[in-house]
């Protein structure tokens, strides 16, 4: 069962603090139950009352019930206190429980703190405490520090400390104390899993890991709706003349000549027409403006002549020609957008038209990029040759911004497992989804893989993809991680075929597939069966496409030689200039 505590000293808000946790992550679809630790000489019961009478009388267990509630007391005769271990085997399965005070038990704990005279930090010497939440500044202690009021934020903490988040497949499994990563296990027996089925496996257990806002319409480009959109207001509004012209009732003409005597005044946009006109006559009226009562027809002015106050026409016009149905593009009260919709200029366009001020977004999602390796340094910190200029954070970095999400540049850590372990810890309490690049695979120093494996949430991806194997899929406290090769081809390759895809769908998108085209070749190539192969290439001025000279992985200069990728599938090919191959460019992966 999963357990999260709330401590603190007396009126430190730790029981407001719970009280809002509660609402919080049950408002997100959690279900929550609570321990609470009360004063030694509280009674649950009272004297006088019926359940009173009956412990009295001997009764081991009374179970009190009402239509708003039942509850079951249990006499404990003299023995000691139960333990906060045998107190939660007597709740009923739940997603999480929150427990108010046992601060000498071991379980992870939040503390609410104060700053008030004689209120000092528990958390200082307790290492059960894994965060602060204050209303004064702590930036000194080495834990997650949130403001006492941050609900939301600590809300977030908290469940991805469990790992009870609704991402990557974990389903909360009441009778482990583990997490499942069902999304990243392989099928039995596996050990080379190809390309679509690794796809198939990531997408089958996502979902949305974030809370959501309300966002103004024009503040909300690019953000993705948690809920429908909901048009206020019907588009057009008003039944309106689509051209400048003249109206009149239909029934009121016929075949060959007409003749209508033009009524005083017009219907501008934004200045109907004010009355109703008389069967037999017509109203001048302009593109836009709303059809008086009397017209449910008009005819273009190109088509009409003016002659003493009459207008005349060749009949017969067509009923209802040149004029717009209220409604006839949205309906109001019809869903105009739906939730997982990425927003926009057309749909910002589409919304301010139907009269929708603010939209329910989800939060952006924060991608946190850590480096590894001590063969990594900064670009230009140094000319030694054994040394590796860091181009995968700064180019992962540039990928997560250009997705728009909160890019979150988690630094650079040492071929150390320590290091490493506190880097993720520190990680897991700021964004959504961690990128590493380097030690994905199994050798000696490759500590991303090993650390994760130790922890128990590793699924080491040996895909049939070239280049970009192997790929480590975990969770660090709740958080998704994808370990990336530290090669920067397929680091970028994974991130594309990989990451992005599932980071649109734990962002609260949709799962997105990049759309391809087949076009000659330009190159020639014998691809052995096996694997899929994706190539740097770039279209030339015949429409054909070319291949990078080079297939080493090495080569990053081919990434900005391209302007996209061929993919080749899994099969054995012989590609000669002019066959047809999938090329998809660098725009359908939204770079």
């Amino acid at each position: 069962m999963r357990v999260f505590g709330v401590v603190g000293w007396k009126n430190a808000g730790k029981t407001g603090l719970l009280e809002r946790l509660v609402a919080e992550i049950t408002r997100r679809g959690f279900s929550v139950s609570t321990v609470k630790h009360a004063h030694h000489t509280f009674d649950v019961d009272h004297p006088g009352k019926d359940s009173h009478r009956h412990r009295q009388a001997g009764a081991t267990e009374v179970l009190l019930s009402s239509r708003k509630r039942w509850a079951l007391m249990h006499e404990n005769l003299g023995v000691e206190e139960l333990s906060l271990e045998m107190l939660l085997s007597k709740i009923e399965p739940v997603d999480l429980v929150l427990i108010e005070g046992y601060k000498r038990d071991t379980h992870p704990k939040v503390e609410a703190h104060r700053a008030e005279p004689g209120n000092p930090l528990l958390a200082t010497g307790d290492q059960t405490i894994v965060a602060v939440a204050s209303d004064t500044n702590l930036d000194a202690l080495e834990i997650p520090v949130f403001d006492l009021d941050d609900t939301g934020s600590i809300a977030d903490f908290i469940l991805r400390q469990v790992g009870l988040i609704k991402a990557l497949g974990v389903v909360p499994d009441l009778g482990t104390s583990g997490l499942r990563d069902d999304c990243f296990a392989l099928p039995s027996g596996v050990e080379w899993v190809p390309v679509d089925q690794a796809l198939q496996i990531l997408k089958s257990g996502l979902s949305p890991v974030l809370g959501s806002q309300e966002l103004a319409v024009d503040q909300a480009l690019g953000r993705i709706l948690s809920k429908a959109a909901i048009a206020p207001r019907a588009n057009p509004p008003g039944a309106n003349s689509a051209v400048d012209g003249y109206g009149f009732a239909h029934s009121s003409t016929g075949s060959g000549l007409q003749e209508l005597k033009l009524v005083k005044g017009r219907s501008a946009a934004g200045a109907p027409f004010a009355g109703s006109v008389p069967h037999g006559q017509a109203v001048r009226i302009l593109t836009g403006a709303l059809i008086p009562d009397g017209v449910d027809t008009v005819v273009l002015q190109e088509d009409v002549s003016i002659n003493d106050g009459n207008v005349t026409f060749e009949g017969p016009a067509k009923l209802r020609s040149h004029t717009r149905k209220a409604g006839e593009d949205v309906q109001a009260g019809a869903g105009v957008l739906a939730e997982g919709r990425k927003l926009q200029p057309q749909d910002i366009a589409l919304l301010s038209a139907v009269g929708c001020t603010s939209v329910s977004v989800f939060n952006r999602l924060r991608v946190g990029v850590l480096s590894t390796g001590d063969e990594i340094v900064a670009p230009g910190s140094t000319q030694s040759s054994d040394k590796t200029y860091d181009a995968n954070r700064p180019m992962l970095l540039s990928l997560a911004d250009t997705w728009e999400y909160e890019a979150v540049d988690l630094g650079h850590v040492s071929d150390s497992r320590e290091d490493l372990r506190a880097g993720l810890d520190k990680a897991a309490a700021q964004v959504d989804v961690i990128l590493t690049s380097g030690g994905a695979s199994a050798g000696d120093e490759d500590h991303v893989s090993a650390l994760l494996k130790d922890a128990g949430v590793l699924s080491t991806w040996r895909v049939a993809l070239k280049p970009g194997r192997p790929l480590a899929l975990g969770l660090w406290r709740g958080v998704p991680i994808f370990g990336l090769p530290g090669n920067p081809v397929a680091a970028l390759l994974c991130s594309l075929i990989f990451a992005r895809p599932a980071m649109s769908v734990l962002a609260g998108g949709d799962w997105i597939e990049p759309q391809g085209f087949l076009l000659p070749a330009a190159f020639e190539k014998r691809k052995k069966p096996g694997r899929r192969e994706f190539l740097r290439a770039r279209l030339n001025n015949s429409g054909q496409v070319e291949a990078f000279h080079s297939e080493g992985s090495g080569r990053v200069s081919g990434l900005s030689w391209a302007d996209g990728l061929i993919e080749l599938d899994d099969g054995e090919r012989q590609i000669k200039p002019g066959d047809l191959v999938r090329y998809i460019p660098y725009s359908s992966f939204g770079i």
